[in-house]
C-alpha cells in the first residue's frame, strides 16, 4: 500500500508494561484514507493500548508507528494533530460549550473571527446550534458526548481516535449516538480509529473490525465478513450469537470435512476452516439463523429437543438440546410455523455445509 493510500501503519509493534509480559505482540496493520476502522475485544486484549500508542500517551516498547508515511514514535502527543473522544467526554467544566471547542483552536493560534466560525459550524454538525453558552454540567450525557465529538473534530484533524466514546450511555442514545458519529464520518470523509468491546456497536459502525485477544489481532475485515466467514473459534464466539457443537473430523474432501459429533450423535458435513486433521478434535461453528426447522432437504439433518421459547416479536428464540449442547438455538420467523413448537417436543433441524464452520476448539 503506497503512502497516499493509508494514513497509520503499525510496523512489528509491541508493548510491554512490564518488560516480560507482551500486551501487543507483533501488531502489523494499515488503516486507510477516510475508513472506519475498530478496535475490538474484550478486557485486555490489546485494543486500548494501540489507540494509546497511536495516540502518543503510551511508547511502543518495540516496532514503529507511521502518520502519513512519517515516524511518530517520538513526536509528542500534541504535536501530532489527532482527535480524541474518550469516555468521560474530558470537557472542561468551567469553560462553557463554545469556549471548550474554542481551546483546540486558540492554541493553534486561530484568530478570533476563525475560531467562532469554525465552533459556529461544529456546533451544528452535531445538531447543538443553541448549545454554545451552556456549561458542560448544564447538558444531558448524549448532549456532552455530541460536544466531545465536536471538540475532536473542530479543528479539522485527518484522523479521529475514539476510546469507548458510548459506554457510559444508556442503551437508546447509545444506539443514536453509533448513527450520528457514523454519519459525521460520512459526510467529512475523516479516518476514524474506534475502540470498543461491544460487537453490536463494531459490526454497526465501521468498515473494517480488528478483533483482538491475548495482544493478537486474531481477523480483520469487514464485519459482514467476520460475522458470515470467522476464521478461527475465538471470532465465531465473540461476534454474534454463535451454536457451538463438538466434534472429531473422521473425513477430509477438498475444502469440506466430516465431522461425528460428541455424544454418539450423526455425522455431520462443514466447511473445514480450521479443523486439523482426521481425528483431530474440532468445533462447530452454525448461526442461529441458518438453522432451519422442520427441514426435509437439508444437507445435514438431525434433530433437536424444544427447551425454551421465547416471543422477540419478530422472530422467535428456540433453545434447543442438540447432541451435548443445551444451548443450541435456533431463530424462527415469527409466522405460522412457529405455532407448531412445543417445548418438551422432539422435532427435525437442518442447515447447510456451507453455513458450518469447523473451527479450532475453543478452550474453556
Amino acid at each position: 500500500m503506497e503512502r497516499d493510500d493509508y494514513i497509520v501503519r503499525f510496523e512489528n509493534v509491541q508493548k510491554s508494561y512490564d518488560g516480560e509480559t507482551l500486551v501487543v505482540k507483533n501488531f502489523n496493520i494499515d488503516i486507510e484514507r477516510g475508513e472506519f476502522l475498530t478496535m475490538l475485544g474484550p478486557s485486555g486484549s490489546g485494543k486500548t493500548t494501540c489507540l494509546m500508542m497511536l495516540a502518543g500517551f503510551e511508547p511502543a516498547t518495540h516496532g514503529e508507528i507511521y502518520l502519513n508515511g512519517q515516524p511518530i514514535n517520538n513526536v509528542p502527543p500534541h504535536k501530532r494533530g489527532i482527535g480524541m473522544v474518550f469516555q468521560n467526554y474530558a470537557l472542561f467544566p468551567h469553560m462553557t460549550v463554545a469556549e471548550n471547542l474554542a481551546f483546540p483552536l486558540k492554541v493553534r493560534g486561530l484568530s478570533r473571527a476563525d475560531c467562532d466560525a469554525k465552533v459556529k459550524r461544529a456546533l451544528e454538525m452535531v445538531r447543538l446550534p443553541q448549545m454554545g453558552g451552556r456549561r458542560p454540567a448544564q447538558l444531558s450525557g448524549g448532549q456532552q458526548q455530541r460536544v466531545a465529538v465536536a471538540r475532536a473534530l473542530v479543528f479539522e484533524p485527518e484522523l479521529v481516535l475514539m476510546d469507548e466514546p458510548l459506554g457510559a450511555l444508556d442503551k437508546n442514545l447509545r444506539e443514536e449516538m453509533q448513527f450520528e458519529i457514523k454519519h459525521i464520518h460520512e459526510t467529512l470523509g475523516v479516518s476514524v480509529v474506534y475502540v470498543t468491546h461491544d460487537q453490536s456497536e463494531a459490526l454497526t459502525m465501521s468498515n473494517r473490525i480488528a478483533v483482538f485477544d491475548d495482544g493478537i489481532v486474531q481477523q480483520l475485515a469487514a464485519p459482514e465478513v467476520l460475522y458470515e466467514q470467522p476464521e478461527n473459534a475465538f471470532v465465531a464466539s465473540f461476534i454474534g450469537e454463535n451454536n457451538r457443537l463438538m466434534g472429531t473430523v473422521t473425513a477430509l474432501n477438498g475444502n469440506t470435512a466430516q465431522v461425528k459429533l460428541d455424544g454418539g450423535g450423526e455425522t455431520v458435513g462443514a466447511l473445514a476452516i480450521k479443523c486439523g486433521g482426521v481425528g483431530e478434535r474440532t468445533q462447530l461453528s452454525i448461526r442461529p439463523e441458518r438453522v432451519v426447522i422442520g427441514q426435509d432437504d437439508a444437507d445435514n439433518k438431525l434433530s433437536g429437543k424444544v427447551v425454551e421459547l421465547i416471543y422477540l416479536g419478530d422472530h422467535i428464540r428456540c433453545r434447543m438440546e442438540v447432541g451435548t449442547s443445551e444451548e443450541f438455538v435456533v431463530k424462527v420467523p415469527n409466522s405460522h410455523a412457529h405455532a407448531a413448537l412445543k417445548v418438551g417436543e422432539v422435532t427435525p433441524i437442518g442447515w447447510a455445509t456451507d453455513d458450518c464452520r469447523a473451527l479450532d476448539v475453543l478452550e474453556a
